[in-house]
């Protein structure tokens, strides 16, 4: 057999990433909802879908500082007993007068009508007098106190916003899935909400292995790796909504990670670890979380997976709890691009939002790319749009193995299984990462 036969034949052997991600997420349900306060609710996802209980506005009120009025007056169709026609004030224009009868703030509460040829000074968001349906702009009057000289007249309905006009009672302002935004926050409060049900953001617990690991904060040394992934995938957690907890290095002692992954149980709704998940000798995590004990399987199952980098993944539970745990390997890139493929939509899915994954697009391929054969490989990557619409996307130099170039990427090359080559010019498929540049 040929070298590429040889490779084909191997990544036959692997489960397709897709049938992989769809086995664990099955296996995976969203956390218990919970009723929290409106001050609380921010960055949760809702559990349910809310609906507007009041409207909003309130009731019809000023939308800028200025006089409420009737429009037949300004626009000279009524000549009733306030009405008191103007010298011009503007070349080839007449101006209106009318009476002010009175002032109204945000704080007036009790109801007042316009008579013809009358009106009231308003500031924005003051309610409207009963007929009112203008209000003329400060600037286009002579700011009158006891009567008003109008220089110019607004359409009918200019300044004025109706009770219920943006939402009214009733309106489906979100659905179950959606993230409670700040904006959101403004809307269920503007409308008389003051708790929704959420679901909690989960709890993530990160863990590195290995006895060559050291902290940061020196140069590694032969023998010695400074400890990137937890960190990174610390910081990966917590972007993705989730309250990280990084508990720092375990080194390859059989009973000690049983110890702390049981301690961790406590306070986790997931466990990531990094490292160990080959079958190399030194790779203990996935010994000793898959080892078969009084003829039951191991609480984790690790596949290779036809993915690009890091084929080896392990999916499982810890603890009476059964809480899920996440094992990546431990070189950073493939860390990284496994939390990406597969941690951040388990996390996602505990969360409860909707969708699970990150949004893709269709981009033209500016640079002509070779993929392993049969895997499937995300490949950090610069994404643009095009002027007239769409999208160009540039591969960044060293592919998924150096840090530099997933810092840079604002988007995940993606290659399909049968793609040993992208040429220049095609158009390929993309992830977007949520990166603030």
């Amino acid at each position: 057999m040929t070298a590429t036969a040889d490779a084909e034949a191997a990544a036959n052997e692997l489960t397709p990433l897709a049938d992989y991600l769809g086995s664990v997420l099955r296996r995976l349900r969203a956390l218990p909802p919970l009723d929290l306060d409106l001050t609380q609710a921010y960055g949760n996802v809702l559990a349910e879908d809310v609906v507007a209980p009041h409207s909003y506005p309130a009731f019809d009120q000023a939308a800028v500082d200025g006089y409420a009025a009737r429009w037949e007056d300004i626009s000279g169709g009524s000549r009733g007993p306030g009405y008191v026609p103007a010298p011009s004030g503007i070349p080839g224009g007449r101006s209106i007068r009318l009476n002010v009868v009175g002032d109204l703030g945000a704080a007036s509460w009790r109801p007042v009508r316009l008579t013809p040829g009358s009106c009231f000074s308003v500031a924005a968001g003051a309610p409207l007098p009963i007929g009112a349906d203008v209000v003329v702009p400060v600037e286009w009057t002579d700011q009158g106190m006891a009567a008003v000289e109008i220089f110019r007249a607004p359409k009918r309905g200019y300044g004025v916003r109706r009770a219920g006009e943006e939402l009214p009672a009733g309106t489906l302002l979100a659905r179950a899935g959606t993230y409670v935004s700040p904006a959101l926050v403004a809307v269920f409060a503007a409308t008389g909400i003051g708790h929704v049900v959420v679901r909690p953001s989960p709890r993530v617990v990160i863990v590195a292995t290995g006895d060559e690991l050291v902290d940061v904060g020196r140069g590694s040394q032969p023998g010695q790796v400074v400890d990137t992934n937890s960190h990174a995938l610390t910081a990966a957690a917590a972007e993705a909504g989730a309250l990280a907890y990084r508990v720092g290095i375990c080194d390859d002692d059989p009973e000690a990670l049983r110890g702390l992954l049981e301690d961790q149980t406590l306070r986790a709704d997931l466990i990531i670890t990094t490292g160990g998940t080959g079958t190399g000798p030194g790779d203990m995590v996935r010994r000793i979380l898959s080892r078969r004990e009084g003829g039951r399987a191991g609480p984790v199952t690790f596949t290779e997976v036809a993915l690009f980098p890091g084929t080896a993944l392990g999916f499982g539970t810890v603890g009476a709890e059964e809480v899920p745990v996440v094992c990546l390997p431990g070189e950073p890139g493939a860390a990284l691009i496994g939390f990406e493929v597969l941690a951040r939509p388990a996390i996602q899915l505990l969360a409860g939002a909707e969708p699970v994954f990150r949004p893709s697009v269709r981009a033209h391929l500016l640079e002509t790319v070779s993929s392993p054969v049969g895997l499937r490989e995300f490949r950090p990557a610069h994404v643009a749009e095009r002027r007239g619409g769409g999208y160009t996307v540039q591969p960044l130099v060293g592919g998924p193995f150096t840090l530099s170039g997933l810092a840079e990427a604002n988007g995940l090359l993606v290659l399909g299984e049968r793609v040993t080559t992208a040429a220049a010019g095609s158009t390929v498929d993309v992830l977007l990462l949520d990166r603030r540049r």
